[in-house]
């Protein structure tokens, strides 16, 4: 029911192109929420501390994914907290809280780490399942940078 994950991840790219495919509308809807097939609905955001994004994704059966998150801390170009719910046709299946790290690489580019703490509800969703989802996202934004 709880659980914790860590992702790190090496992006040949700037920091600030990093935090900027968080921070940047255009630049996060390259990446950001899930497969083709899924149709997305009645999105927002507002990327300030206290702002929220939300967004409902849809897939061909009809089945409805709820993403409503909530920003808590922003550190420009180094750190992003949030929380956020996951629902599945109106009913939530998860609660979390999300910290990126963005970090220049002694090597180049920059060091990217992903921590979640999530509580995953009535069995509707897991751990490794929104792991799994994750590296897919960061799988995602790599290509978008």
């Amino acid at each position: 029911m709880h659980d914790t994950f860590r992702i790190e991840r090496h992006f040949d790219a700037v920091p600030e192109k990093v935090f900027n495919a968080f921070a940047d509308p255009a630049a996060k809807a390259k990446w950001f929420g899930g497969p083709a097939e899924m149709k997305r609905e009645d999105e927002t955001f507002d990327f300030r501390e206290g702002g929220r994004e939300t967004m409902t994704s849809v897939l061909g059966d009809g089945t409805r994914f709820g993403f409503f998150a909530t920003y808590l801390d922003i550190v420009p170009g180094e750190r992003i907290v949030y929380t956020y719910e996951m629902t599945m046709n109106g009913q939530r299946i998860s609660v979390s809280v999300a910290t990126v790290e963005v970090r220049a690489s002694r090597s180049g580019g920059t060091d990217f780490v992903v921590t979640e703490q999530g509580v995953y509800l009535d069995g509707l969703d897991n751990s490794a399942q929104r792991k799994q989802g994750t590296e897919d996202l960061m799988d995602a934004l790599a290509k978008s940078l």
